[in-house]
Order: C-alpha cells, then structure tokens, then sequence
C-alpha cells in the first residue's frame, strides 16, 4: 500500500512542474531528444581543471538543437509557466534549459555595451541581435505590448540568440526576467546607454507577453503571424490619424536609435517597421531575418539574409520607406 500511495502521489505534483512535463515529452520524442543529448553532452563535459566545458561546441550544439527541433518542444522546455504553488522548483528547471554553468555564465561579467560590441564582430550575433531588436519592439500603445503584433516572431528571434556571445537566459528570481551575462558597472558617461540596451532585455514588455502567452496558451491570435495590413481609403480626418500614427513609430523609432546599435540592419529594420505602422502599408522586411547557419536545414531555422544580400537590399528599402512616407507628407 504505501508503494501503491507514492506512485499515486508522483502524477500530483509533476504535473504541476510544467518544465519538468516538458522536458518529459522532449524524451518522448526522437527529433527533441536527439539534439538535447547533442547539447548536453559537451555543455557538460569539463575540459580541464580551469574550464568547465568547451563553450563554442555547446553553443554550436545550443544553435542546432533550437534551429531543429520542433517549436512544441524546444519552446515547451524554454517558455514553460510555472504555477504559483511551484514557482521554485519550476522556474529553476526551466532556467537550466540551456546549461547556463557552460552556455552562460562566465568567470568574469562583462559590461553590457562590450558584450554588444563583441556580439556585432560576428555576423551570426550581429544578425540575429538585430533581428530580435525588430520582432521583440515594445509598444505601449499596442494590446500585445509589441509594435510588430507578432508572438511568434519575437520568441524565434529571442530563441535565436542562444548559442551566441548574446545568449540571454532567465535570472535567479521569481516571475519572467531574463538578461544576458552583462552589467552596466564601469559604464562611465556611457552608463544611460548601457542601462537602455540592458532594459530591452530586463523589462521588455513585449517579450514578457510573448513568453507568457506561450506557457499559458493564451492569446492564441497575437501568437499565430498577422495577415498584411490592407490600405484604406482617405478620410476626412486622415491628416490627424497620421499624425498619431507618426508620432507612434518616430517614439517606437526613436527608442531603437538610443540603443545605439549602429550596424544599418538595426536601423533599417526598425525604419521599416515604422514605415509599416505609419503609412499603413505592406512593406517587406524580409531582409530582417537572420543569416542562415551553414548546418541549419530544419524548417525550423530562419531563412537568414547574408550580410552581402543585406547591403544590397538597403537602397531599394530606403526608397520604399520615402515613397510610403510621401502620401503623409502631403497630408499635412
């Protein structure tokens, strides 16, 4: 009887742990446990006596598995809720996803405007910051919290970051708050700044949502992809909606020009967002995505733009972005 009453009493409190569930089903599948065992493996194989693991292969390994696996289970494990009656334990799951001791920690903390400084010196982080700059936008004003509307983006492009200099992950608290390995100490003058890039992680509204959205299963209609915005006639008081509507992007805009990213994707990808928002127009940001890793084939992984193929695409962005502009311009 009391073998019988332990068993029965197991179901009860795993299926509260929402992480462990997750990690269960990832066992249960052949693509998901190929690839965590992939990561697992040298995320925790100690080098030598001074180094816990050899990092560039865990992040290789990292990079492959959420580029591979399907979304239900690398995302089940990353963005699992975590109940009230156990948020300890859950949470603590779920922030050793990722193998931080390897993957994210390290003996010394960065400052956080070095960090991006080193993360655009590769153009794999350089990309995929961007990217995550451009789908996790907040928005006040927004229902979602986020400019783009878009859950499912802005968890792709966040997911998209692990396996980089850049890995963010969750820190040692309860609720929803993560950061990368950095800190604004020894910011000087440049503290303002580095305190806004690191807030875009730390108090991002749109991807707390986004995150939340996922766990709980929530907001099903902000998580699938939002069909193109179809243009509306002219009405009588379209001269003030688009000034509202400009005075919301250039904000929006505004915020991503503090962060001081100065690679051209980060603005333009941010321009073309504003230009979307404020002249109500499709516009194609496709040139927003990440560069496609030379072993990613999963349908999984983002169709990435080579940094060649970005540069090419500017000129033709930036002519699209003042002939949408021009019907405002004329309104005024």
């Amino acid at each position: 009887m009391l073998c019988l009453s332990s068993v029965l009493v197991e179901p009860a409190s795993t299926k509260e742990n929402n992480c462990l569930n997750a990690a269960k089903a990832c066992n249960l599948n052949d693509t998901c446990k190929k690839y965590r065992s992939a990561y697992i493996n040298p995320c925790t194989s100690r080098v030598s006596a001074s180094e816990a693991c050899n990092k560039r292969k865990c992040h290789k390994a990292l990079r492959q598995f959420f580029d591979k696996v399907p979304t239900k289970y690398s995302y089940g494990m990353l963005f699992c809720s975590c109940p009230a009656g156990d948020q300890t334990a859950c949470a603590e799951r779920r922030r050793q996803t990722i193998v931080p001791v390897c993957s994210y920690e390290d003996k010394d903390t960065p400052n956080c405007l070095s960090l991006q400084n080193a993360c655009k010196t590769n153009y794999i982080c350089r990309s995929r910051l961007a990217d995550f700059i451009s789908n996790c936008q907040p928005e006040a004003r927004s229902i979602s919290g986020c400019l783009r509307e878009n859950y499912a983006d802005c968890l792709l492009s966040y997911s998209g970051l692990i396996g980089t200099v850049m890995t963010p992950n969750y820190v040692r608290s309860l609720g929803i708050s993560l950061s990368p390995w950095c800190d604004c100490s020894n910011s000087g003058n440049s503290k303002p700044d580095c305190e806004k890039f690191a807030e875009f992680f730390t108090n991002n509204r749109c991807l707390r949502n986004a995150i939340q959205a996922f766990g709980n299963g929530t907001d099903v209609g902000v998580w699938q992809p939002q069909p193109p915005i179809q243009p509306t006639a002219a009405e009588p008081s379209i001269t003030h909606r688009f000034k509202e509507r400009t005075s919301s992007a250039l904000d929006a805009l505004t915020d991503m020009i503090k962060l001081h990213l100065d690679d051209d994707s980060y603005h333009i990808c941010g321009t073309l967002q504003a230009q979307k928002l404020v002249s109500n127009q499709t516009v194609d940001t496709g040139v927003c995505k990440n560069h496609q890793l030379e072993d990613s084939s999963n349908s999984n992984a983002v169709a990435r733009s080579s940094p060649a193929k970005l540069h090419l695409h500017l000129s033709s962005m930036l002519f699209t972005l003042a002939f949408g502009l021009m019907p405002i311009a004329l309104t005024q």
